[in-house]
């Protein structure tokens, strides 16, 4: 037997002289019985299922009849394997890794049953809430946040502006400007994140001038004061340069729009002899709309409001802050006010949809930009933005409201 001849390689044929062996795990299938020395190569049809045409080996690979191996070193006929399952000699796949017939797809298009995902990376059923019916369950409704922290936090936040409203009212309108304050600042560090620089300088002097404008001289004045503030980012944003300029000052406008405007309507609110009453009506229906339509989506949430927007909001919670919202109305409007029980719930009602108008568009503002909160300043809130969402847009409505409602001698 000769020794220089080169070693078998993994799917092809045994290389004439060398001893048959069976196949291993992941090896081809062993060829068909051997021919007779100098013996035409006469191949066996398989007796089981054929495999297509294409997949056969061509005539030409086969082994001619002259390289055909010795009969002293052909394999015993025991070992050799049965002609009917004989794969052809090297694109047949072994026999551990074939499917079976009746389940394999046609030969050429079919994957490799080596990269068939395996069962063990198929999602476990465990993982997926299901119904009854099959249908995807509504998860289990959780807090999402610290509750002894943001009630903590909450309680303290309207301890203060308890405090400021009935000692010397002036005082709240310098809390309400720090509070605003930081939630421009907040806002300037959420739109950097997109390239967006926001004119804050402008904005602020602006803005708080404008606030303090609606508290001792009343609108006509906040106006004028707001429209400069106008002029003032349109002058400020020039000295960066064309790109971006027409971005950033729309920014700057919106962002006084959003907050040093919503603000003065505060001012206006308080600058009357009843203005503590007022506003502090203001801030107790804005706070039915959170706690209400916390709690009630909290304990009975089901059935999501607006899930492209805010993935926590839902009916029930709208019913829970409507609920606390009418209530709250017409308790406040009659005792601190000297209202109609419907007239209180009229404002409630407003302030139902502004607070719920507020709370998308900030929600909304949030997934544009990327981010979870606008800030951390407040915790169990995040940030001061966070907390303000309801009560800017509130604002307007309640002045407005309770000026036609309760007229003031001395209003501006």
């Amino acid at each position: 037997m000769r020794s220089d001849l080169p070693a078998d390689r993994p799917g092809e044929p045994a290389s004439p002289g060398h001893d048959a062996r069976p196949a291993s795990p992941g090896d081809a299938a062993p060829p068909a019985a051997p021919h007779a020395q100098g013996g035409p190569a006469a191949p066996a049809a398989p007796a089981g299922p054929t495999a297509p045409a294409g997949n056969a080996a061509a005539a030409g690979n086969a082994a001619p009849s002259s390289n055909a191996a010795p009969a002293g070193n052909a394999a015993p006929a025991g070992d050799a394997a049965p002609a009917g399952n004989a794969a052809p000699t090297g694109n047949a796949a072994s026999a551990d890794n074939a499917a079976p017939a009746g389940d394999a797809a046609p030969t050429g298009n079919a994957p490799p049953a080596s990269n068939a995902p395996a069962a063990s990376n198929a999602p476990a059923a465990s993982n997926t809430p299901t119904t009854g019916n099959g249908a995807p369950a509504r998860p289990a409704a959780r807090a999402g946040r610290n509750l002894p922290a943001a009630i903590g936090v909450g309680a303290g936040l309207g301890g203060l502006a308890i405090l400021t409203l009935f000692t010397v009212k002036a005082t709240f309108l310098v809390y309400m400007v720090v509070m605003v304050a930081i939630a421009l600042w907040e806002l300037s560090r959420a739109v950097a994140g997109q390239g967006i620089r926001l004119p804050v300088v402008p904005v602020a002097v602006g803005g708080f001038t404008a606030v303090v404008l609606a508290y001792w001289r009343g609108e006509r004045p906040m106006i004028a004061c707001l429209a400069l503030t106008v002029f003032a980012i349109l002058a400020w944003r020039l000295h960066g340069g064309a790109p971006g300029y027409v971005r950033d000052v729309t920014a700057g406008v919106f962002a006084l729009g959003y907050l040093p405007l919503m603000a003065c309507f505060v001012g206006l609110m308080l600058s009357v002899p009843d203005g503590p009453r007022r506003t502090l009506m203001f801030l107790i229906l804005a706070v039915c709309s959170d706690v209400g339509g916390y709690a009630a989506g909290i304990l009975l949430g089901h059935h999501l409001m607006a899930p492209a927007i805010s993935p926590k909001k839902t009916w029930e919670g709208f019913g829970g802050s409507a609920l606390f919202c009418l209530v709250g109305g017409a308790i406040t409007m009659t005792t601190l006010l000297g209202g109609a029980v419907w007239q209180g719930i009229l404002v409630g009602a407003a302030v139902l949809a502004a607070a719920t108008l507020g709370d998308l568009a900030e929600s909304m503002m949030k997934r544009d930009l990327g981010i979870k909160d606008m800030g951390s300043a407040l915790p169990g809130h995040g940030g001061v933005l966070d907390r303000l969402d309801s009560l800017l847009l509130s604002a307007p409505v309640v002045w407005l409201l309770l000026l036609v409602f309760v007229p003031n001698l001395h209003q501006h």
